[in-house]
């Protein structure tokens, strides 16, 4: 099948044979010098550029080859782009002959705007957000947020569209496709493929799930008042490590049904993991927007988890926590955010590093970052009335053992605070404990083997805690690991 634009009679088909130089000789025999370009061949499709002539010339595509679709280029309303549509957007399943019929009877008419896509997604039910073999497609991309769906032009309203002539003219195309500048960069729009790596390919929308286990505590209610309020108010929570404070973020997000871009902060965090960069898509280099960018542009909510292990890379959020937007220099555009974005950290220090070594690789973030935050929560662990309701929403059935571990963890807490030990027993890991229970049927191996990760001297302490808390516990046996728990009844610490 012959890939080129019909002008003035003369078809123009640049192949993969032919060099942009033979390509070049074509142009001159039949169009003035400044009426072209030469062509762009990838590995996946064929790109033929032309400018379009003086306007008192009329010089239109006369058709458009089944498979294949135009759209108008930066240069004038004649110009096309004619690019190779892929055989699976010819080969659709049933789910998405569907979604095309349904398009169709909403009145949409490619190319079709991502909003079109969405509200076509809520009214039918077919997908959670637009669909990815749509807004994934580079060669679909007319503009930005536009996609072309030719398939629309070919339905009958039951099967599937099989690809035929269709009679075309250029200028209700040019009506309903953005024109991009000259010397623009192309983007991709990846949304879809953002949500599926971020929830690891289990979800089509970047809205967490409800947890069953998750019971509301702390400073759940004064966090969803400032998400639901869909205010730009950044938020710090820090707190020591394992007490829920990032769950308790995607779980506001969860019940208010905001999407929640969650980025783990590390050392190696720079301005192209977070902002976007160019990725290598499909043979094309193109740009893709990065976590902080997408959520700006749909008014979601930005969740920086450990923002205390990153470096001065941080520092392009500046803008970004200032409100105001921020400027994609790579590409030159500037992206203001959509209402409803707001950025939420959570950390282990207060951003001004740990000094007894407890959280390694956490440092001291820059003033001017830490200012941008109006509000800091600080989050302790739970109360021990809270903290049970939490083991039993865990799978604890034996309210005795749930009671003693949280009695047990509030003693070996209030020491740690007192400076009397240096390690300390997490919510998590109370949790982890119950599920040990739960697969080994043994309270005191549960606790061994979740309290090991301590040294032997500390291990031995908290078995023999836990042995004063509950009484009905026996320790003089040897744990797997040959320790022998002593039966001395003093004080472990």
């Amino acid at each position: 099948m012959r890939v080129g634009i019909k002008i003035q009679g003369v078809f123009l088909t640049p192949t993969d044979t032919m060099s942009s130089v033979g390509y070049k000789s074509l142009c001159h025999r039949e169009l003035p010098k400044a009426w072209y370009m030469p062509p762009y061949n990838t590995v996946s499709h064929y790109v033929t550029r032309t400018y379009a002539p003086p306007d008192d010339i009329v010089s239109v595509p006369k058709f458009i080859i089944p498979g294949f679709r135009v759209h108008p280029y930066t240069c004038g309303p004649i110009c096309g782009i004619i690019t190779r549509m892929t055989n699976e957007t010819l080969n659709l399943k049933p789910r998405q002959v569907d979604f095309l019929n349904a398009l169709k009877a909403s009145g949409c008419v490619s190319p079709v705007s991502r909003q079109e896509l969405a509200a076509v997604c809520e009214s039918s039910g077919l997908y959670a957000c637009p669909p990815s073999w749509i807004t994934q497609d580079s060669t679909r991309v007319v503009g930005r947020g536009l996609y072309s769906v030719p398939e629309l032009d070919s339905l009958d309203g039951s099967t599937s569209p099989t690809p035929a002539p269709v009679p075309c003219s250029v200028n209700p195309v040019i009506e309903q496709v953005a024109q991009t500048p000259q010397g623009a960069v192309e983007t991709v729009d990846a949304t879809a493929s953002l949500v599926m790596g971020m929830t690891g390919g289990e979800r089509q929308s970047l809205i967490p799930d409800k947890f069953d286990g998750f019971v509301t505590w702390g400073h759940f209610k004064d966090i969803e008042k400032i998400v639901r309020s869909r205010a730009n108010y950044n938020l710090f929570i820090t707190g020591l490590s394992g007490n829920g404070k990032t769950l308790m973020v995607e779980q506001v997000c969860a019940k208010l049904k905001r999407e929640c871009y969650r980025v783990n902060v590390t050392a190696e965090t720079d301005e192209d993991d977070l902002l976007g960069g160019f990725r290598l898509i499909n043979g094309s280099t193109l740009w893709q927007d990065g976590p902080v960018v997408s959520a700006m542009k749909n008014g979601g909510v930005l969740l920086l988890d450990e923002v205390d292990l990153g470096g001065r890379n941080l520092m392009c959020l500046q803008p970004v926590l200032e409100g105001k937007g921020v400027f994609l220099k790579k590409i030159g555009q500037w992206v203001t955010p959509a209402a409803g974005f707001t950025v939420i950290a959570t950390a282990n220090t207060k951003g001004k590093g740990s000094d007894d070594g407890r959280f390694v690789g956490t440092g001291i973030m820059n003033e001017a970052m830490l200012d941008r935050f109006p509000a800091t929560f600080e989050q302790p662990y739970p109360t021990r009335a809270t903290e049970r309701k939490i083991l039993v929403k865990a799978g604890c059935d034996d309210s005795d053992f749930a009671d003693h571990l949280t009695k047990w963890a509030e003693i070996i807490r209030k020491t740690f605070y007192e400076g009397g030990i240096d390690e300390i027993i997490s919510t998590r890991r109370l949790v982890d404990i119950v599920s040990a229970n739960n697969i080994f049927g043994e309270k005191v191996k549960a606790i061994d083997l979740c309290i090991s990760r301590f040294d032997d001297e500390t291990k031995e302490a908290f078995l023999n805690l836990y042995s004063k808390v509950d009484a009905d516990v026996e320790l003089n046996e040897e744990t797997e690991e040959g320790v022998t728990v002593s039966s001395d009844t003093a004080c472990p610490f």
